[in-house]
C-alpha cells in the first residue's frame, strides 16, 4: 500500500513557533516536568483577562450569533473598525473597505492567497512572524527576505530592500510594531518604505496587530496614512493582543489606496471569504465595545504598567548576562537577544534552545525560527510577572555561564 504524505506545497512551510521544541516540551510534560512556556505570546496564561465591557458585549450577543453572518463581518464591527482608522487620520476608509476574520492569521493567508500566483515574490522582514513566510510559500510564491538593521534599533534597511527588487516582486511586508524584536519604525522608515512601494509598484501589506503596545515615547506610524491614495496598503489588526482576547479570533484587513486598480483581486479576495463562509460570529460583537470604549491597554504600557515594566525588565537583566545582547523594545510583548558569536559558537540555535529546555526547562524560540539569517538569536516572551521572568533569566544566565566555561 502506498504512503500516505503531507503535500509537496508544505515542504517550505515552517512555523517553528509551534514546531519540534514545543513537542520536545510536551514530551517532558508528559514525563511530569513543569515547563515555563515563553514561546508564544499568549495573554491568558499569563493573568491577563479581557476589559470586562468586551467580555460582557459578547456574552449578551450570544443568542444573536447562532447563525452565520456576512462573509465580511457584521455590520456594526465593520462600522467600527472604519470608524476607527478615519480617527487616526486614515479618512477614506469606509465599511466595506473592511474584511473581518479568524484572527489576522486567517486573513494573512486568504489575502495571500489571493494575491499571489506562483513564482510571485514577496518582500518579508527578517526577522518576521513567521506565519508570513509560510503562508507566501504554501500560496506558491516566494518569500524574499529583507533585513532589519540590529544597530539602527531593528529598523529596515531601505537600501537592502531595494537590492531585492525584482520584476517579479509584488508586495512589501512591514511588521510594525515588530514581532519579534520589539521595533516601533520611526517616521523616517515609514516612510521610505511606503517610498519604495510607491516607485516600484508594489501592493503594501502591513501586519500592525501591536500597534497600541508601544512604550515610553514611541510613536506607531501607521503605514496606510503614509501611502495615501496612491499605494493600495492592506492593514492587519484585531483584538488579541490589546484586548487580551487571543482566543476571540477577531482580527480584520482594512484595504485602502488605489481600490479601483485592484478589482479583481478585491473580487477574488471576496470569494475566499464568502468560501469559509464567515468568521467566529461571537468574538465579532466584541469589536464595536472593544474600539469605541475605554483603552484600558493604557494603563499597561506607562510605567507601573505590567507590559512597560516586565519587558523593560526582561531587557535589562538579558543585557546584564556576559556576552548577550539586547536592544531595548519599543513596543510589542517580546525581546531579541543576540549571543555573541565570540562567546557562543552556536551552529544550530534550534539545538540549542532544545538543550536549554531540557536543562532548565525553559521554552523560548530560536531566532531563525523568525527566519533570521544567523543562528545568533532568541526570542522571549515577556508577559510573566516580574518575580518569574526574573527567575526564567536567571536560569538561562545559568545555562550560559556554563557553556561559556565550557
Amino acid at each position: 500500500m502506498r504512503r500516505i504524505r503531507q503535500a509537496d506545497k508544505l515542504k517550505n512551510v515552517r512555523y517553528d513557533v509551534r514546531g519540534p521544541i514545543l513537542q520536545e516540551a510536551q514530551r517532558l510534560e508528559a514525563l511530569g516536568e513543569k515547563i515555563l512556556k515563553l514561546n508564544i505570546g499568549n495573554t491568558a496564561p499569563f493573568g491577563f483577562e479581557a476589559p470586562q465591557p468586551v467580555l460582557a458585549a459578547m456574552i449578551q450577543h450570544l443568542p444573536d450569533s447562532q447563525g452565520y453572518s456576512d462573509s465580511k463581518g457584521i455590520y456594526p464591527a465593520r462600522t467600527a473598525v472604519a470608524q476607527y482608522y478615519q480617527s487616526v487620520g486614515i479618512t477614506e476608509v469606509g465599511v466595506e473597505d473592511v474584511y473581518i476574520g479568524n484572527g489576522v492569521s486567517e486573513l494573512i493567508t486568504m489575502v495571500l492567497q489571493a494575491f499571489v500566483d506562483d513564482g510571485n515574490e514577496i518582500l518579508v522582514p527578517a526577522p518576521d512572524y513567521p506565519l508570513w513566510t509560510g503562508a507566501v510559500a504554501l500560496s506558491g510564491g516566494t518569500p524574499v527576505h529583507y533585513r532589519c538593521d540590529e544597530r539602527n534599533e531593528w529598523n529596515p534597511d531601505l537600501a537592502d530592500i531595494e537590492s531585492k527588487i525584482t520584476e517579479n516582486t509584488h508586495a512589501l511586508v512591514v511588521i510594525n510594531p515588530n514581532n519579534p524584536t520589539g521595533a516601533v519604525y520611526s517616521e523616517e522608515t515609514v516612510r521610505g518604505l511606503v517610498d519604495i512601494a510607491r516607485r516600484h509598484d508594489l501592493v503594501l501589506m502591513a501586519d500592525e496587530i501591536y500597534e497600541k503596545i508601544v512604550f515610553d515615547d514611541a510613536v506607531h506610524h501607521h503605514t496606510a496614512k503614509a501611502a495615501g491614495d496612491d499605494v493600495l496598503c492592506l492593514t492587519f489588526s484585531g483584538l488579541s493582543k490589546a484586548y487580551r482576547v487571543c482566543g476571540y479570533r477577531a482580527g480584520w484587513v482594512v484595504v485602502t489606496g488605489p481600490k479601483e486598480r485592484a478589482s479583481d483581486f478585491l473580487e477574488g479576495l471576496t470569494l475566499l471569504a464568502n468560501m469559509r463562509m464567515c468568521a467566529n460570529v461571537p468574538g465579532q460583537h466584541a469589536i464595536q465595545t472593544a474600539l469605541g470604549g475605554y483603552q484600558s491597554i493604557d494603563e499597561l504600557i506607562v510605567p507601573g504598567g505590567r507590559f512597560h515594566d516586565q519587558i523593560q525588565l526582561a531587557s535589562r537583566l538579558l543585557n546584564e548576562i556576559p556576552g548577550v545582547s539586547c536592544v531595548p523594545p519599543r513596543g510589542a510583548l517580546y525581546c531579541f537577544p543576540r549571543l555573541d558569536p565570540e562567546v557562543y559558537p552556536i551552529e544550530d540555535d534550534e539545538a540549542f534552545v532544545i538543550e536549554l529546555l531540557r536543562e532548565k526547562k525553559i521554552l523560548v524560540t530560536h531566532g531563525r525560527g523568525f527566519n533570521w539569517f544567523e543562528p545568533d538569536h532568541f526570542r522571549l516572551v515577556t508577559l510573566p510577572d516580574a518575580d518569574v521572568l526574573t527567575e526564567a533569566i536567571g536560569r538561562i544566565a545559568d545555562f550560559l555561564q556554563v557553556r561559556r566555561g565550557s
